[in-house]
């Protein structure tokens, strides 16, 4: 998907490719399939399997790449040589010319069976904000509807819709109109959890309140 001067692809779940003039970043890598090996930045919200995956890491990454983390995922990528630069929410980070915000990621009401949040706010997952040829991008990472979603600003916002572990696709839909992007795109759907039905009824819920766009994967 072209918006103004990048292109926005689905690579899988909450891995996507977003390509700049000069720059490629990639979020999440989960299940990736082809070599690619062209990442200038790599972008991990949390430590979780489906959201940091080094097979998939692999795929992407070359000599040069820049891995962004949050500090608790350091030992899971202690097999990469890449530099990496490690996160807690509420960040502020240039990378490779690149501005990129941290931002809250956790749940508010979505527990395992003692009670516990999935993703809990004191672990210090994120969601990131990044700005690529003067376009704002937020990835959300494993989040319910949160109240700082009141304060992001952002021209294309990704937004996970599965439920279990992350929003329904109302609570999505919820977040997005607080977010008022240009664009959303559901995401955290078809490898594993929740499937395009979750991304179609979040697309309705919008339907003439929000530019929704559902992607087909480019890596098959």
């Amino acid at each position: 998907m072209i918006f103004q001067d990048i292109n926005i692809e689905w690579l899988h779940h909450a891995c996507f490719r977003v390509t700049g003039k000069t720059t490629i970043i990639y979020t999440d890598p989960y299940k990736v399939i082809k070599d690619y090996n062209n990442a200038d930045i790599i972008l991990i919200t949390h430590d979780h399997y489906d959201h940091l995956d080094n097979e998939s890491i692999k795929k992407l990454a070359n000599e040069k790449t820049v891995i962004v983390a949050p500090k608790d995922c350091e030992s899971l990528l202690g097999g990469f040589n890449n530099k990496k630069v490690f996160v807690s929410p509420n960040e502020v980070k240039i990378v490779k010319d690149i501005t990129i915000k941290t931002v809250p990621s956790y749940n508010i009401n979505k527990f395992n069976e003692k009670g516990l949040a999935f993703h809990p706010k004191e672990k210090g997952n994120v969601g990131y904000i990044f700005i690529v040829d003067n376009v704002k991008v937020y990835i959300a990472g494993d989040t319910d509807n949160i109240p700082e979603m009141e304060s992001f600003k952002t021209d294309i916002a990704l937004l996970p819709v599965s439920g279990i572990y992350v929003m329904l696709p109302k609570e999505a839909a919820e977040a997005a109109l607080k977010i008022k992007p240009e664009i959303a795109i559901p995401m955290h759907y078809g490898s594993g959890i929740g499937t395009e039905k979750e991304a179609r009824e979040f697309k309705r819920l919008l339907q003439n309140k929000l530019r929704v766009e559902i992607l087909t994967s480019v890596d098959k």
